[in-house]
């Protein structure tokens, strides 16, 4: 009878053990199984990549037909057709100065004018009359008619009358430019505009006084005036980016004020000298004009831009996004389930893409949010998202 329940006692314990197992085996595949790790991918797949370098400081907007308008008389201003903002064109008046004495001058010397013309014309007639008495006295003197103190007379009146003619009529080219001298000082009362543009600044009032800057002094200029037309952007370049620059090389251009567009442009100038800045690194100055000439209202001088010089590219090749290229270039593909390590050899890239000329296959996927202690090789994920880039 003991033996029997000393059997029973084994049987017992020898299930309870089974259950207790059979529980904790349950529990490591249910409650602490190991939880796939989420993941963003890239499917791997052909198309653009570039080589291209960027500016190492923002860059600025800027204009090759810019005017400080100033006057070229003094004078008391009398009208003010523009404001900031205004948009003029070619010729268009900006300014008008009090004119009156001006007008006046113009008025006095057209008179002149008119004056030595009426003097010139009676010195011709008088010149014309002792030319004729002149040329009588000569057919009378070959026939002794006339003595030789006549002949004398009339020669030297017919030469003097010749003299006072031209005279006069220098003294109406001098008239003519003189009328010519009061109406430029005339028209420097009127301020226009040297080009189409739009107006930056206005700097003075109606009534006020202003003069030209003598020279040596620098004054301020009345109206400030730029083509919005005539744009390009001047950028700063690492010392090390420049010996792979050329000019002609095509250029993209991005701008804060213009987020998810960009320009195309033309590399057209590389600085011959270094600039070098207190605890920054040296830098050359780069130049850019955009191919289209029609810009928007608001794309104006003075807005910060960034320039991406285009080096090389190539069409249809398989590439990644290049923040998913890891050192030494490895990447983490999905496999199964879990991250493969590979390694991968590269060929152009820049900030967005990079070729990828072996180790992967197009559609492989490749984990681009790398952002985590958990994604590594090894784990096992479960991808989320797909980026487009």
């Amino acid at each position: 009878m003991q033996h029997g329940v000393g059997g029973n006692w084994w049987l017992k314990t020898a299930i309870i053990l089974i259950a207790l197992g059979g529980g904790v085996l349950l529990l490591r595949l249910t409650v602490f199984r190991t939880k796939p790790v989420p993941v963003t991918v890239y499917r791997v797949k052909p198309g653009r990549v570039e080589d291209s370098v960027v500016n190492s400081r923002a860059g600025t907007v800027q204009s090759r037909r810019r005017a400080g308008i100033s006057p070229g008389i003094p004078g008391l201003v009398t009208e003010i057709k523009v404001q900031k903002g205004s948009r003029v064109k070619k010729g268009d008046v900006l300014v008008r100065l009090d004119d009156r004495e001006q007008q006046a001058q113009a008025q006095l010397t057209a008179r002149s004018l008119e004056a030595a013309k009426a003097v010139a014309e009676q010195a011709r007639l008088e010149a014309e009359l002792a030319q004729r008495l002149w040329n009588r006295t000569q057919n009378l003197a070959r026939n002794d008619v006339v003595s030789e103190t006549v002949r004398e007379q009339d020669q030297t009146r017919s030469l003097t009358t010749q003299a006072v003619s031209l005279a006069a009529n220098a003294r109406i080219l001098e008239a003519e430019a003189a009328l010519e001298a009061s109406r430029a000082m005339l028209s420097k009362t009127v301020i226009t505009a040297p080009f189409d543009g739009i107006v930056l600044d206005v700097t003075i009032e109606v009534g006020e006084w202003i003069s030209p800057a003598p020279p040596g002094v620098f004054i301020p200029s009345v109206v400030d005036l730029i083509d919005p037309q005539a744009l390009y952007l001047s950028a700063p370049i690492d010392e090390a980016d420049v010996a792979r620059l050329r000019v002609g090389l095509p250029v993209r251009v991005t701008l804060d004020a213009f987020r998810g567009q960009a320009f195309d442009g033309t590399l057209t100038y590389i600085s011959s000298f270094v600039e070098a800045r207190q605890e920054q690194n040296r830098t050359l100055r780069i130049e850019a004009e955009l191919k289209e000439t029609s810009f928007p209202a608001n794309l104006l001088p003075g807005l910060s831009a960034d320039l991406e010089v285009i080096l090389d590219s190539r069409e249809q090749v398989l590439r990644i996004p290049t923040y998913a290229l890891l050192e030494g270039g490895r990447v983490l593909v999905v496999q199964n389930g879990r991250l493969e390590e590979k390694k991968v050899a590269t060929g152009l890239h820049n900030w967005s893409y990079t070729e990828i000329t072996s180790g992967l296959a197009a559609g492989e996927s490749v984990v681009v949010s790398l952002d985590r202690t958990e994604v590594k090789a090894g784990a096992q994920v479960v991808v989320t998202a797909e980026a487009e880039k």
